[in-house]
């Protein structure tokens, strides 16, 4: 299996369309079907339902979908490792993160900080959860991570950032809770919750009094886009770190009390080789955590 047959194939799928991704890939319609029928062949398994209008994945086929970006992307990300010069340091870092405080204000300062001194270096920035960065960590799809505490970190070498994330609620701005300064248990006791489990069950469990199976958890939710749109229509009120919804407008933010917050850690795969690019990074991050 090549990777150029795989590019070939991530451009069909994108395409949903042999014609359409042939013109793009500046090869022949009747090239690029015989590679996509031999890629089928080589893996004795059927890619693609073809119709009249477009073409559709089989779950094989969405399979090798996710197979080949993985394969596509590290490709690209050590062909941009190799191009690192001497003279100037070049490459490539990615970066793999939630939406936290630290994200929204570690982050930018670093990459200020890093592009004045290398200024050919390039980034690619990921959001997603704890557990997808982790995973693209170890099979080295990602750099660096930004995960928020607690994170069991045997496999990764850290640095602790100093940005703190409070836990609070989210509602609409003119919700009567909005008048609080502080929202406690007893205000949320009828209340139809939207929740990120993110809090340790230790912690939830403290500050609820022991016990949380009394509460009426109408969703979960994992990426906060998601429950703010919920909130915006008065389906409920979110469980959020402040560091995440300062981008929502006509939503209040109000913290818990007493207080429930976490940090966040800097994070790499420990005893793999990083290019030079990767490291000088780190040094950096090093150099302005220090304490």
């Amino acid at each position: 299996m090549e990777l150029r047959v795989l590019r070939y194939y991530l451009a069909v799928v994108r395409e949903e369309n042999i014609t359409r991704a042939a013109e793009i890939l500046h090869i022949t319609q009747p090239t690029l079907s015989r590679q996509m029928a031999e890629l089928e062949d080589e893996l004795n398994t059927k890619l693609f339902e073809r119709t009249n209008r477009k073409i559709s994945l089989t779950e094989a086929g969405m399979l090798l979908r996710r197979r080949a970006e993985e394969l596509v992307s590290l490709a690209d990300k050590t062909e941009q490792e190799f191009k690192s010069g001497a003279e100037e340091l070049m490459g490539l870092i990615s970066i793999g993160s939630g939406v936290t405080a630290a994200t929204s204000e570690a982050l930018p300062e670093l990459l200020q900080a890093y592009t004045e001194k290398y200024p050919q270096v390039r980034f690619e920035l990921r959001t997603g959860m704890a557990a997808a960065i982790k995973d693209q960590l170890d099979k080295g799809l990602l750099d660096i991570g930004i995960l928020m505490e607690p994170v069991e970190v045997e496999k990764y070498d850290f640095i602790r950032l100093p940005q703190k994330d409070v836990w609070g609620l989210l509602m609409p701005e003119d919700d009567a809770l909005a008048e609080k300064a502080f929202i406690t248990p007893t205000d949320i006791q009828s209340l139809r919750l939207i929740v990120n489990w993110r809090i340790t069950e230790r912690e939830a469990k403290a500050w609820f009094g022991g016990d949380t199976n009394h509460l009426n958890v109408f969703c979960t939710y994992d990426m906060i886009d998601n429950a703010a749109l919920l909130v915006k229509r008065h389906l409920g009120y979110a469980f959020v770190i402040e560091g995440a919804v300062k981008q929502f407008s006509g939503l209040t933010f109000r913290p818990l009390s007493p207080e429930i917050s976490n940090t966040s850690v800097l994070v790499w795969k420990k005893y793999q080789p990083a290019n030079q690019a990767v490291q000088k990074f780190i040094e950096l991050a090093r150099n302005a955590y220090r304490a």
